[in-house]
């Protein structure tokens, strides 16, 4: 019975043997990850119709199409003859079809199936039951966003719902008319992805684990979640010059855009959208951070960039000095984080740890493991339930949660 013994959540983070269980991390992605937002890209990267973006998540892969009326069509990148991936590339453009490079059906931009190859050595086929399986798609200020499977029971809500709170001041950095600035960045680092999303949603570590960013911010670092399970981490540029001369330079280069407000042309801020996808907004970029779960204690970090078009020669010079350090500056950030999530991975499996306490700082920390709690019921267990029986503990907690 102690093994089912249930913790104050409210206070303390979850329990360390959360962040390396295969039977977790199956219960997680089918109640959680699975029906979480997923950034596939931007509008911008379909200019016209059959061009495609594609996204790999969570096991699965999606696929978003511009159609011939010129809406966003998302479906799964899985031919329905002997699941091929119908596209390869991150984006490209399909032509005139979506075509499986495998055995060569046919879909139409909607879905449809198309045309058969060697129709006539297939058993009578009904193509109205053989269409592409739909996935939900989303423009939201330009960022396409992507999910692939409805959540069974609340928590449905759309992006631009969701995200709501900060509408309003994410929309005045016109990131509608932003363009991609190259395919990205990724890594697969060793540890689970809830640890890399700890590190990245608070702040309470900055004075001591970033010192260029606390030299960059000093006090001003600030945290706040709202109940759509979206949060903001904000910090704004002093003006004492740095020591550090990428940060120096980047105070004295970073541009004011005209479209920003005077504190918004000095801060950057990181808007979360729970339980694993962010976009930071910088005055001279936005970039995403993307913890994409491989497996229990191993995740994927990707990283994509975005920039509204230069309109002059003198302000392509500076945009592009203070987007290289910005590129400086964020680097050393993402190695001195790589050795934090690190350690607490392998501090989370000592027998010394069982989990630790919520600092006032630490809110959007607090949501995350709310939501994860929400999700998953079994994460209030002290200890993990005996070994094969974690999904019927599961079930059972929700139910009693539920009466």
């Amino acid at each position: 019975m102690d093994t089912i013994r249930q913790r104050n959540s409210r206070d303390e983070t979850l329990p360390g043997w959360c962040y390396a269980n295969a039977e977790f991390f199956a219960l997680e992605r089918e109640h959680l990850l699975m029906s979480s937002w997923v950034l596939a890209g931007h509008r911008n990267d379909l200019k016209a119709p059959g061009d495609f973006i594609s996204v790999d998540a969570f096991g699965e892969r999606g696929l978003v199409v511009l159609g011939e009326d010129w809406k966003l069509n998302g479906f799964f990148n899985t031919c329905r003859h002997r699941a091929h991936a119908l596209v390869s590339e991150e984006r490209g453009s399909c032509g005139h079809a979506i075509r499986c490079p495998y055995h060569g059906w046919t879909y139409s931009f909607d879905g449809s199936l198309k045309a058969i190859a060697a129709e006539k050595s297939f058993p009578e086929i009904d193509k109205a039951e053989f269409g592409l399986k739909p996935l939900e798609v989303e423009d939201f200020l330009g960022f396409i966003f992507v999910r692939f499977k409805k959540p069974e029971t609340g928590g449905g809500q759309s992006v631009a719902e969701r995200y709501a709170p900060y509408r309003a001041e994410m929309e005045s950095y016109r990131t509608a008319e932003m363009q991609s600035m190259g395919t990205g960045w990724h890594c697969d680092i060793d540890v689970d992805w809830k640890n890399l999303m700890d590190n990245y949603l608070e702040g309470y570590h900055v004075p001591t684990g970033h010192p260029g960013l606390q030299r960059l911010f000093g006090p001003s670092y600030t945290a706040e979640a709202h109940p759509t399970d979206v949060s903001r981490q904000m910090g704004i540029l002093r003006d004492k010059p740095s020591e550090n001369w990428s940060e120096h330079m980047y105070q004295r280069w970073v541009p004011r855009p005209e479209h920003l407000s005077p504190e918004r042309q000095r801060a950057w801020c990181y808007y979360t959208l729970l339980p694993n996808v962010a976009l930071d907004f910088y005055p001279e970029l936005i970039t995403s951070f993307e913890a994409l779960p491989l497996g229990p204690g191993k995740v994927r970090l990707r990283t994509r960039r975005w920039g509204v078009p230069v309109e002059s020669k003198g302000g392509d010079r500076q945009l592009r000095l203070a987007r290289y350090l910005n590129y400086r500056i964020n680097r050393e950030v993402q190695r001195e984080d790589e050795v934090l999530v690190a350690s607490v991975q392998k501090g989370l499996a000592s027998r010394s740890y069982t989990s630790g306490i919520f600092s006032e700082k630490e809110a959007a920390l607090r949501q995350m493991h709310e939501m994860v709690r929400r999700a998953v019921p079994v994460a209030h267990l002290h200890q993990p339930p005996a070994p094969g029986t974690m999904a019927a503990v599961n079930a059972q907690m929700s139910r009693d949660r539920a009466a």
